[in-house]
């Protein structure tokens, strides 16, 4: 077959299998409802309506469904190939970027504190939200200078504090939010036409924009210096290209919420098959971002024929996730996988003495604890603690403080210890400084195994602990594999933790929707939170890793600086380096399950405390070890504290806390090494 016929070929089958994929899916979609209705009726209802139950379902229930389907995943499609042209990044996509976290907080803000400002579905908040955070983003990670990872990793942490925030507001004002729950997951439904009406106009006018750039977006490729050579005002098409992919992903998420991975799918697609130029780029990423959105839309109803409504947006992350990983490990002895990301780990500025820290920490945590202990509804009152311990006992305030003060602090300060040992572990043995639970999918795969343990296998308590550490093995042995054929390299093993969260994430929305669970309380339980924890969490969950695990690991953890040489220092040290290196990842894992169980998913710790630790005492792990331990349980001392009293008598769920004072940390340290 010579050239020419095969670009025939390939065109034929990319424009022309893509329409009529299109319209099989179109027709499948319509067809999906609690009543079925043959294909018959749904022509007639299309082409020859009648005044009957049908047609009316058809049209003003089915077909504006599946029109917003193919508008919204055009648009995302499209979106995804812009971004990824000018921040030079294969891996830009809404998602991946963090554009997605900030329109939704921007509705969400809005929504509650502003309601007159969201006029026209909320286009202008979230139109600014995405603007602003493509900035900070963008800015964070280093400018036209930013590589992909360093890039994707500031989306990620944006998309974190957002995400936190944006869960903060939906707690507190679970009426003002009422109904963005499952629009926040991402979802189809349409009870009119109006959406379409509203969002059609506006993402032509994108579409018409972005077309009219395409040829000097094919300069853009060629670099900036040589796109200013051929007499491009590279600034301005940047500029421009930038705020039209915005606006369209602005008006996806103000009529059918976030829905990720579509604008990284469907442009790779494209690019697989072979074509470069931007013109037939963004025509064929719009034809298969429809067909990406219907398919998982199709498929979300397969999933559940009982029709109560998956997220759309929790299904094109399950397809999108493992794409994900794909891309990464294409990435594997590029210049991008050899990025050092060590760059970011924190540098000592000064090694202080254990004989130092060790008091000064253990006081931090002790004057932490009793401020917990002395906080309540009325605000801190420490004359009345102290009389109650060692003055006239108040039987009231005595059980107040011994079964409900003490064993939460201590379930914060255990848990706290756990989660940083487990980053600290995570992070030599995958040589990643950026390594954590929460950051590589282990914990989101305790939270998926506790969730299946307890809403679809419908087991007592006792066993979420179990499924949690089946779950976060079942994660860790993919990360494992994944870490084994990318030879360890740090920024590989980052982006594909992002990769492994997403689709933990996918499942545990999909849970929580068909569990039916109260949303403020399954926000809770997902951001992670100390509220109402006591007795038995403490003495059932968290007393055995201590017992345990920290021993063996205290005898055990020079070998982390042994592996820290590298690995041929290490073989000639006579260390079995896979075997060791295992053996720690799954003693990390199992701490981490077990703080799953306990508290839910907090994040952060076992990122920040290695770092402050390191901060503090340098970088021998046998230093580091029992500095990590007391800074960790300090900061959730200190969080749970903080997210009693700050808006009591309401209550901040601890995680959240942590990622808000988490994330801003990260992005100030991303800038400063940039």
């Amino acid at each position: 077959m010579n050239r020419s016929l095969r670009n025939i070929v390939i065109a034929v089958l990319t424009f022309g299998g893509g329409a009529a994929l299109l319209c099989i899916l179109t027709l499948i979609h319509i067809n999906q409802g609690s009543v079925s209705l043959s294909a018959g009726t749904v022509m007639d209802a299309i082409f020859a309506p009648e005044n009957n139950l049908e047609h009316h379902t058809v049209r003003t229930l089915r077909l504006p469904r599946a029109v917003m389907g193919i508008i919204a995943g055009g648009a995302l499609a499209v979106s995804g190939v812009v971004l990824q042209t000018v921040t030079r990044n294969p891996l830009s996509s809404a998602s991946t970027l963090g554009i997605h976290s900030g329109t939704y907080f921007a509705v969400v803000f809005s929504t509650v504190f502003f309601p007159a400002a969201l006029i026209g579905n909320g286009i202008m908040a979230a139109f600014a939200g995405g603007v602003v955070t493509f900035f900070i983003v963008f800015i964070l990670s280093g400018g036209n200078k930013a590589s992909p990872v360093r890039m994707v990793l500031a989306g990620m942490i944006v998309t974190f504090l957002f995400s936190s925030l944006t869960s903060v507001l939906q707690i507190f004002y679970e009426n003002e939010t009422a109904g963005l729950f499952l629009w926040g997951s991402g979802t189809l439904v349409q009870n009119d036409w109006s959406g379409v009406q509203f969002s059609l106009p506006i993402v032509a006018a994108g579409l018409l924009v972005i077309l009219f750039v395409t040829f000097k977006m094919d300069t853009l490729k060629l670099g900036d210096d040589v796109a200013t050579a051929l007499g491009q005002n590279v600034q301005t098409v940047k500029f421009i290209a930038v705020g039209s992919a915005v606006l369209l992903t602005s008006v996806t998420v103000s009529v059918v919420g976030p829905i990720g991975f579509v604008g990284l799918v469907a442009p790779h697609i494209i690019k697989l098959i072979g074509y470069r130029k931007h013109l037939p780029l963004v025509i064929a990423s719009f034809v298969w971002g429809a067909n990406v959105l219907l398919f998982a839309d199709v498929l979300a109803r397969v999933i559940d024929p009982s029709f109560s409504e998956l997220p759309v947006g929790a299904i094109t992350a399950l397809i999108g996730a493992p794409w994900l990983v794909y891309l990464v490990m294409q990435m594997k002895g590029s210049k991008y996988g050899d990025e050092n990301t060590s760059i970011i780990a924190g540098k000592a500025i000064g090694k202080l003495s254990l004989k130092v820290m060790i008091p000064i920490l253990t006081a931090i945590i002790i004057t932490a604890v009793f401020i917990s202990l002395a906080s309540g509804n009325y605000g801190f009152e420490p004359v009345l603690l102290w009389n109650t311990l060692f003055g006239e006992s108040d039987d009231f305030m005595l059980g107040l403080v011994m079964d409900l003060r003490l064993p939460r602090a201590l379930v914060a300060l255990i848990s706290g210890m756990i989660l940083a040992v487990s980053g600290l572990l995570f992070q030599g043995v995958l040589r990643n400084p950026l390594a954590d639970p929460s950051v590589i999918g282990i914990t989101s795969g305790a939270g998926v195994g506790a969730l299946l343990t307890m809403y679809v296998f419908s087991l007592s308590a006792a066993w979420v602990p179990v499924g949690a550490m089946v779950g976060s093995f079942v994660f860790f042995l993919f990360v494992m594999l994944m870490a084994i054929r990318a030879q360890f390299q740090p920024t590989i093993l980052a982006l594909l933790g992002i990769g492994v969260s997403a689709f933990g994430s996918a499942i545990i929305q999909i849970l929580v929707v068909q569990a039916d669970m109260g949303v403020a309380s399954a926000l809770t339980w997902l951001s992670g939170t100390t509220y109402a924890r006591g007795w038995s969490e403490l003495v059932n969950l968290l007393i055995w890793p201590m017992l345990i695990l920290m021993p063996l690991l205290f005898m055990r953890i020079r070998i982390l600086d042994t592996l820290s040489l590298g690995d041929d220092t290490a073989k000639g040290l006579g260390v079995n380096v896979m075997r060791t290196r295992f053996q720690l990842a799954l003693i990390a894992t199992v701490l981490a399950a077990f703080s799953v169980a306990a508290v839910g998913s907090i994040g952060f710790i076992g990122l920040i405390a290695p770092h402050l630790s390191r901060l503090l005492v340098g970088s021998s792990n046998q230093r580091l070890l029992p500095v990590t331990m007391l800074v960790g349980g300090a900061l959730l001392v200190v969080a749970d504290a903080l997210s009693r009293t700050l808006l009591a008598p309401n209550e901040i769920p601890s995680g959240i806390l942590v990622a808000i004072i988490g994330a801003p940390y990260f992005l100030w340290l991303m800038r400063k090494r940039a």
